[in-house]
């Protein structure tokens, strides 16, 4: 039995009011809050271990080593992963997609390429490919919704040419909350041997990703949705494109040998991690796996889905609501809007009741334009919200309508 208020005690942040409230932290879409072995992991990192790694010989460059390396471990055991070394510390999961972009736009796409997108993406997994279609006369296809506005699985055929070269899709909408079904895309994708990228910025929070059975070619998230800190994040790369993905960045770190003539390389993850990582980040993002596994992911997404399913259950109460990706099996996103008002009104007031929910785009653009929308109010769960939140919310909601009529 999960004590949610142990978990709540976690949170320091959790512990404040807003506008004379006690916070409501409905935004975790946009990131999440940090616990208290998560903060002190970093401060103890710089207390007692602040050093470069990978390069030293004195003790404490070995035992920051040792650390940012036990975290490679942690996290790829997370994933599911036998090797280690397939696990890339990057940025984010922006700076992630635009190293594969980077990389495959070297020796890999040529010009008149296609690529693959879906409706649901973010602007982080539209705009790197926009811009070496742009500059290479390539294209964008994009897979469109169906009326229930998931995902329209068998226009896919129909989209695959010979010169389609990659498929970039998002696990989890970040503004829906839908779920991609990544298994029908790699079928597909595999027919014709097309690498699959997949964004897990929402889904790695709230979800079991198992990359062993996934099974795709490339794989990101960031650790900021995650618990962990902000600034980190990972790119997967399988077996085929940990040796094949030219390398988009360079410096010191990551080389056998250099001359004025010619550098070798060392091979594995280090290879696209040049110069002196953000390596309490790293540290950090490992100790917010061990607070997952404490709980387990798959308590966690039970724990989210029931507040999904009764926040739309609520919202679906007041004839004033639109909801957008209503479903029973989505991740810990629920995007909608009060009737003929705009959705920064809508936060800006619920802010007032000390309650955080997101408003706008949600950097999903195309997406809004589809659903002919200029944006959405989104509230996000986390493991240390609760139902009674979810109330207070309704309740303070009711209010806003009533003001705004």
């Amino acid at each position: 039995m999960i004590d949610q208020n142990n978990i709540r005690e976690q949170f320091p942040i959790l512990n404040q009011k807003v506008n004379g409230y006690n916070l409501i932290y409905f935004d975790n879409g946009a990131t999440s809050q940090k616990p208290i072995s998560v903060i002190e992991r970093i401060s103890d990192y710089y207390k007692h271990s602040n050093s470069n790694i990978h390069r030293g010989v004195h003790s404490l460059s070995r035992h920051a080593t040792d650390l940012f390396e036990k975290s490679r471990h942690t996290i790829a055991s997370y994933f599911n992963i036998n090797n280690p070394q397939q696990f890339i510390f990057t940025g984010g999961t922006t700076d992630s997609i635009n190293m594969v972009a980077q990389g495959l736009a070297k020796n890999y796409f040529k010009p008149g390429d296609e690529i693959i997108l879906s409706t649901y993406e973010h602007h982080s997994n539209i705009l790197p490919w926009q811009l070496w279609a742009q500059e290479n006369g390539g294209k964008l296809k994009i897979i469109p919704l169906n009326n229930d506005q998931t995902l329209d699985y068998n226009s896919l055929p129909n989209l695959i040419t010979k010169k389609t070269k990659l498929i970039a899709v998002t696990h989890v909408s970040n503004t829906l909350g839908l779920i991609s079904d990544i298994e029908k895309i790699k079928t597909e994708a595999t027919k014709h041997n097309i690498p699959v990228l997949v964004d897990g910025a929402q889904s790695a929070p709230h979800m079991a990703i198992d990359l062993k059975k996934l099974d795709v070619d490339f794989f990101v998230c960031s650790a900021h949705k995650m618990y962990g800190p902000t600034g980190i994040g990972l790119l997967y790369l399988s077996e085929k494109w940990l040796n094949h993905l030219a390398l988009s960045k360079t410096g010191g770190g990551i080389i056998k040998s250099v001359s004025f003539e010619k550098t070798e390389y060392v091979e594995g993850a280090l290879k696209f991690e040049p110069g002196t990582p953000h390596i309490a980040g790293a540290v950090a993002f490992g100790e917010a796996i061990n607070f997952i596994n404490r709980i387990s992911i798959e308590k966690i997404f039970e724990i989210e889905n029931e507040l999904v399913q009764y926040a739309q259950e609520k919202l679906n109460e007041l004839p004033e609501i639109m909801m957008y990706g209503k479903n029973t099996h989505k991740a810990g996103v629920i995007s909608f809007n009060v009737k003929n008002q705009h959705p920064f009104d809508v936060g800006t007031l619920l802010d007032k009741y000390g309650i955080a929910v997101r408003t706008g785009h949600h950097c999903t653009q195309p997406l809004m334009q589809h659903l002919n929308i200029q944006g959405t109010v989104r509230i996000s769960f986390a493991v240390y919200n609760t139902k009674n939140e979810i109330d207070f919310f309704i309740e303070k909601l009711k209010k806003v309508i009533t003001m705004l009529s």
